[in-house]
């Protein structure tokens, strides 16, 4: 009569127990996702700006909606490389990888008027 409520809460138990083991194995040989670090730091926040400018200008009117939606489409797709970098490297990216994503940045951010 107690079975199956028994075996629900070991199964949780079992379940938690291994995905707490899992994040401790990840943490203890230093491969954990480091969204902070300075390089991805510096990309993504000159992304968040460039963000602002484009939601400013087509508030102001600058920009149409399109390019607005045109320009983030391309925003994003520079934050899409970043993570794809940093996933692959244990959650940093190295010096050319941030040069490069800020080339890239520095195309979409001449594209915005001022």
């Amino acid at each position: 009569m107690f079975t199956r409520p028994v075996a629900a809460v070991a199964t949780a138990l079992i379940t938690a127990g291994l995905a707490l083991g899992s994040l401790a194995a990840v943490a203890a040989n230093g491969t954990e996702w480091r969204e902070q670090h300075p390089r991805r730091a510096e990309v993504n926040a000159r992304l968040a700006h460039q963000q602002s400018r484009i939601h400013e200008e087509v508030r102001e009117g600058d920009l149409t909606r399109a390019q607005g939606a045109q320009l983030s489409a391309q925003d994003r797709s520079i934050r899409r490389q970043e993570r794809n970098l940093a996933a692959g490297q244990g959650g940093h990216i190295t010096a050319a990888q941030q040069h490069e994503l800020n080339r890239e940045e520095n195309r979409v951010s001449r594209e915005i008027p001022r």
